[in-house]
């Protein structure tokens, strides 16, 4: 099986189905190619642009303020409106970059940002606007999981992914029944009416305070079909988490109980097994739907923590790439709370995922 990041330093994700972002914050695009996707697909760019809308700033009052269309241009592997078996290139142009917002720190490392390690570690960096370890650069990934997810709704799978907690302030959600229309129904992308409104006032206070808040995103992927996964060392949630803490800011991963878990005794956090009129089902679900490093078929229900956003108003102490000590306080435009926004990224991680391993399986069975 070949290996994700010898392929391409670290921007090539995925075995049988893969992809390839590309492009940095503040160039002239940002996009994916993906390699792998089975010919006949029916794809119309309007699919991927639903998601992409999703995920692009400046959508509501509560994100960041920066004003792109993230329109969606398929450039190959697409003929009328289906998949040609070829590499698929999606490109979006960026329209709205303000590189001088960033002039002020051109030579300043923000705290808990990418400046330093991108610097130590290439003796270059782009300082617009971050570069590659912006959020743009999910972009790819996000039109590559609209692909994905196309490929997973044919075997009756769906992912619904949604803003389970912000700050402190956590909403009650049922994995069995939340659906995208309950996502979609606020800004906040909290499918709990009451919660949702507090955690949009709270987003607020913290961008009028200058200051930013993290919180975690759920998904549950629903349909999974049973035998995927590929131990020991490409186990299901081992490729889940892998995926999912790759994205900008998440910091930290569960399925099932989780860490939760810990403080359970094995009588109590074992799913029972029981025979459903020939199919073999489980009574509990603290697996999280991967028993083994294998889909069991039950619902994998996962969750992403993403920290408070790194760039602030607030005054900061720092140091220069001199190592001389200075202060900085963010400008431009950034999100006070990533979360929302997080939603259609981690949604697509997980479908590119589940779709590398279906088609894996497929492999496997001939």
């Amino acid at each position: 099986m070949v290996g994700w990041y010898h392929s391409a330093m670290g921007s090539t994700f995925g075995n049988l189905f893969r992809i390839t972002t590309w492009g940095e914050s503040h160039g002239d695009a940002v996009g994916v190619v993906i390699d792998g996707c089975p010919p006949g697909l029916e794809l119309d760019v309007a699919e991927i642009q639903a998601d992409l809308d999703r995920r692009r700033p400046g959508q509501s009052e509560i994100t960041t303020q920066r004003r792109e269309s993230d329109r969606a241009e398929i450039l190959s592997g697409v003929f009328e409106e289906r998949t040609l078996g070829t590499p698929i290139a999606i490109s979006v142009r960026n329209e709205d970059a303000k590189g001088k917002d960033y002039e002020h720190m051109k030579s300043v490392f923000r705290p808990s940002h990418a400046d330093y390690t991108y610097q130590a570690k290439y003796g270059i960096r782009n300082w617009k606007g971050g570069g590659r370890a912006s959020a743009r650069e999910t972009i790819g990934r996000v039109a590559a999981g609209a692909v994905a997810s196309k490929i997973l709704a044919a075997e009756g799978v769906e992912i619904v992914g949604y803003v389970k907690k912000v700050w402190t302030l956590e909403a009650p959600v049922d994995t069995e029944t939340v659906t995208r229309q309950d996502v979609e129904a606020n800004i906040a992308r909290v499918p709990d009416a009451a919660m949702a409104e507090r955690i949009i006032d709270r987003i607020k206070q913290a961008r009028k305070d200058g200051d930013s808040l993290g919180g975690v995103v759920e998904a549950v992927a629903r349909g999974v079909p049973v035998g995927l996964g590929e131990p020991v060392f490409d186990k299901l949630e081992a490729d889940l988490a892998r995926g999912l803490l790759s994205l900008p800011a998440c910091k930290g991963f569960e399925i099932g109980s989780g860490f939760a878990g810990t403080e359970m005794t094995g009588s109590a956090h074992n799913d029972p097994f029981y025979n459903d009129d020939g199919r073999i089902r489980t009574r509990t679900n603290h697996s999280g739907g991967v028993q083994g490093g294998i889909s069991n078929g039950e619902n994998i229900v996962i969750k992403a923590a993403f920290k408070p956003t790194a760039t602030i108003t607030k005054q900061q102490n720092t140091v220069d790439d001199q190592g001389n000590e200075t202060t900085i306080a963010g400008r431009g435009r950034h999100d006070p709370c990533v979360l929302p926004r997080a939603v259609p990224m981690v949604e697509a991680m997980v479908a590119l995922v589940l779709c590398d391993h279906l088609l894996m399986q497929r492999a496997l069975q001939g």
